[in-house]
This record gives C-alpha cells, structure tokens and sequence, in this order.
C-alpha cells in the first residue's frame, strides 16, 4: 500500500498505476477525514479499509500537490553517524549507541518545489525515513517494523554554518530552516516492499546535485537499523503514531569533500529510494 498527501488531503495510490489515486475522505464516505496525519491515529483500521478499496473513482496525481507523508508529526527524530562511511568521513567513530537529535515541524516540506537557501553553507543529506503507525513504549527490536506504518524518503539538509557556530553543535537549529526536511513522496508500507521483492532492511538510495551522483548506498549499511532504533528510542520517550524517525545519511555529503562543496541557487538535488520513489527541488536566494 501506497498513500501520500495531495494537496493537503489524504490520498491512496491505486497499485495498478501509482499515477492515479483515490481521495480517502471522498471514497470512505467520511469515515476517514482528509487530513493526512490523522490516519496515523487509526492505523489498523485504515489499513483493513484499504484492503478492500475501490479505485473506480481514483483521479490523476499531480506530482506538484503532493506534500510531506506525515505534516504534522508529534515528534521528529534524527539519527546521525548511522553509516560507517559517514562517521568516518565526519572524523568520529562509529557510534555504540544511536546519536539522537530532533528537528523542527516547521521545517518539513513536500517532495517537489523550490527551498530558499540559508546565508550559511548549505548541505545534503540523503535519509530513509520511518513513520510510525502503532505508537508505544519498551518496544523489542524484534517487533519494530510492527510499529512502523511504513517508510518515506527524505533530506535532512543541512546549514552548516548555523550547525557548528558554537560548541557543542546546532544540529536541531542547523536542520530546520524553512524546507530543510523534504519528505515524500509517498508513504510506502513494509508489506508493499515485500511483495515487490525488496527488503526493507536493504533499500538502495541516493541523491544527485545538477545529475551528478553524490551520494548512493544502502540501508542496509546502517548502523542501528529501523527496528533497532524503533526499541532504542521507546526506552526512554513513548513513541506517537504519526512520528517520523530520519534514519542517517550515507558517505558523500558536501562539507566531507575535498574541498567542501554546498548548494547554491539554481541547482537541483534529486533525492531517491528504491521502491519508494523521488524527490526534486530546486535551491534559490532566500
């Protein structure tokens, strides 16, 4: 199963053509609002629902509508150095534990337009994103993806200046300017990924600035895992349906260069995963 946010409303991919979909709210006959983050609430009933939908109505998508999978999470999470590559490339060693940081709602955005450049050096960061569906505390690992509604792409992108201005680092702040949390461009679940022959613990992604590859790798590099870090986290915070967990980026970021390269106006990041899709904007002077 496929759903995404369509202008603000609440839409299920019809899996014979993912360029048409239905509209929840209209199909269910209010029985599911329009609003996307509220299905996170009422996860396992949505799903049953979904199962047994009606396409006959599904209209096209215009990729230009879509926004973030989940827009107004409870809570964000940010995991950093899950990748050996990019602790290495950062000069730390790779973490025993997960390195949590949050970023900020008001930086999430849609899988499509353009993002305003910050006075600072600006950053990529490729990520996996899980979304969570059943919320929860002291949740084993071996339960994790039980948890989760289902994953989504994201950039976690970076103000470099703004990160590092003082000891000991920005990251939240850094990480959340207006746009600087893309994420779609759809929500796709465990189940969907299965039955396509991908594993969900091994997705291929990457992204590219101006069609040159700058980053690409795969999760299953991580260092924690989406169920590791889904136990991890419910340890000490109780995880809420509809919260997004930014899984780490891989090896290939501008500041690990040499010399550094960051985003400047008019170029294009694109940003993809394997089985779930692609995202595509376009940076600009503030």
């Amino acid at each position: 199963m496929r759903i995404a946010n369509h202008a603000g409303r609440l839409v299920l991919l019809d899996p014979e053509d993912p360029s048409r979909a239905l509209d929840v709210e209209q199909a269910g006959g209010g029985r599911f609002p329009a609003d996307p983050q509220s299905v996170y609430g009422r996860w396992a009933e949505f799903r049953a629902w979904a199962a047994s939908a009606s396409f006959d109505a599904a209209t096209p998508v215009d990729e230009a509508a879509l926004g973030p999978v989940a827009p107004r999470p409870p809570q964000i999470f940010a995991v950093g150095l899950n990748y050996r590559d990019h602790a290495d490339e950062s000069g730390f060693a790779a973490p025993t534990e997960p390195v949590v940081f949050t970023k900020y709602a008001s930086s999430l955005t849609g899988p499509r337009g353009d993002i305003a450049l910050t006075p600072g050096n600006v950053d990529w960061e490729v990520e996996l994103v899980a979304v969570i569906g059943v919320g929860g505390r002291h949740i084993s690992e071996a339960d994790g993806w039980d948890h989760v509604a289902g994953v989504s792409l994201g950039q976690d992108i970076s103000d470099r200046v703004t990160q590092f201005a003082a000891p000991p680092a920005q990251f939240g702040l850094g990480k959340s300017y207006p746009g600087f949390s893309p994420v779609g461009p759809h929500l796709v679940t465990v189940d969907e990924l299965r039955a396509t022959g991908l594993d969900p613990d091994d997705l291929e992604l990457g992204c590219l600035v101006e069609g040159e590859s700058v980053q690409k790798a795969r999760t299953g590099d991580m260092i924690f895992p989406v169920p590791t870090l889904v136990a991890k986290l419910s340890t000490v915070v109780t995880l809420l349906p509809g919260d997004l967990i930014f899984t780490g980026t891989p090896s290939g970021v501008g500041v690990g260069m040499s010399p550094p390269r960051f985003l400047q106006a008019g170029e294009e990041l694109v940003t993809w995963a394997t089985g779930i899709g692609e995202m595509r904007h376009r940076f600009v002077r503030a």
